[in-house]
C-alpha cells in the first residue's frame, strides 16, 4: 500500500515569507518601471499571479490575455486544458486582478500570452520555474521553495480564509477527486488547535 502524501509546514510559505517574497519583487518591480524595464515587472506579475490564483505552472504558461474576464466587474479567469484536460473558472480578488491590469497597462502585450518571454513567444515551465528561483533567492527564502510552493501556499491559505471549505478548495484548484484536496484539510484542523489550546498539564 504506498504511503499517504502529506502536505508538512515546509512545502508552504509561512505568512512572513510570503512578505519577504512580495516585497522584493514590488520593489523590483517599481525600480524597473522607472528605468523602462520589462523583465522585473512581468516577473512580480507572474510570482504574485501564482499566489494568488494557485495555478499550476503548465497553466500559468498557457494563459492567455483573452483568457481574462475583467468586464463589468468581473473577476474570473478562464483555465484551458488543465490537468486532464479539463476546463475550469478561478476567481481572483479585486486586489491582484488591479496588479494584472496595471501590468499590462504597462507592458502593452504584443503577445497573446500574459507572461511572455522576452522575445514575445510563450514562456516555458522551467522558464517559470528558474524566474520564481531568482526572486525566491534574492528575498532570502529556503532553496526548498519551487514554484509548485506557491500553490500549496494558496491553498492553505484559501482553506483557512473560506472557513475551513473543502469544496470551495477543490474548484479554485481544479482537483477532479476531493481526497486530492483533503491533504490541506488534514493541515489545518480548527477543532484540534482549540482543543489542544484547551489542555491543561500544570
Amino acid at each position: 500500500m504506498p504511503k499517504q502524501w502529506i502536505i508538512t509546514p515546509d512545502k508552504y510559505l509561512s505568512e512572513l515569507e510570503i512578505k519577504k517574497l512580495i516585497t522584493t519583487l514590488n520593489n523590483a518591480s517599481t525600480l524597473a518601471k522607472s528605468k523602462g524595464n520589462i523583465a522585473p515587472v512581468r516577473d512580480s506579475a507572474i510570482i504574485q499571479f501564482a499566489i494568488g490564483s494557485g495555478l499550476r505552472v503548465a497553466e500559468l504558461s498557457n494563459l492567455k490575455t483573452e483568457h481574462l474576464h475583467f468586464q463589468r466587474g468581473s473577476n474570473q479567469i478562464v483555465v484551458y486544458n488543465g490537468k486532464g484536460n479539463k476546463d475550469r473558472i478561478v476567481t481572483i480578488n479585486n486586489k491582484l486582478k488591479k496588479l494584472i491590469q496595471e501590468y499590462i497597462n504597462y507592458l502593452q502585450p504584443k503577445s497573446e500570452y500574459l507572461f511572455p518571454s522576452e522575445r514575445g513567444e510563450q514562456l516555458t515551465r522551467s522558464g517559470i520555474q528558474q524566474i520564481f528561483k531568482k526572486w525566491a533567492k534574492l528575498a532570502g527564502l529556503p532553496k526548498r521553495f519551487s514554484i509548485h510552493s506557491l500553490r500549496h501556499t494558496y491553498a492553505t491559505n484559501l482553506y483557512k480564509a473560506s472557513g475551513f471549505n473543502l469544496r470551495l478548495v477543490q474548484k479554485q484548484l481544479g482537483h477532479s477527486n476531493i481526497s486530492t484536496t483533503q491533504v490541506y484539510a488534514d493541515t489545518f484542523d480548527e477543532d484540534l488547535e482549540n482543543a489542544v489550546e484547551k489542555l491543561d498539564f500544570s
